[in-house]
């Protein structure tokens, strides 16, 4: 039983440590050198295809939503006619 416990806990032990179990390569310096060149591309956009895909959702959700926003407030701004 003691055994079982003890092995229980180092399994815990390496289950919940907060080192990394895999070695990442450091990728920093070629993330500076594509972010930091001057191609006339907006920062925002630099990361590729996801942050262009990102940046259009974005866009697209801000200018229906900004949209809606108007159509409500002159909805509520205008009086019902009775019928």
């Amino acid at each position: 039983m003691y055994k079982q416990l003890m092995a229980l806990r180092q399994l815990s032990r390496r289950t919940f440590t907060s080192s990394a179990s895999r070695q990442f390569e450091n990728t920093v310096k070629e993330k500076q050198k594509l972010f930091q060149e001057d191609n006339g591309m907006p920062i925002h956009l630099k990361g590729g295809v996801k942050d262009v895909v990102l940046y259009r959702t974005t866009m697209t959700l801000t200018v229906f939503g900004a949209g809606y926003v108007v159509y409500e407030l002159f909805s509520a701004a205008m009086p019902k006619k009775p019928q």
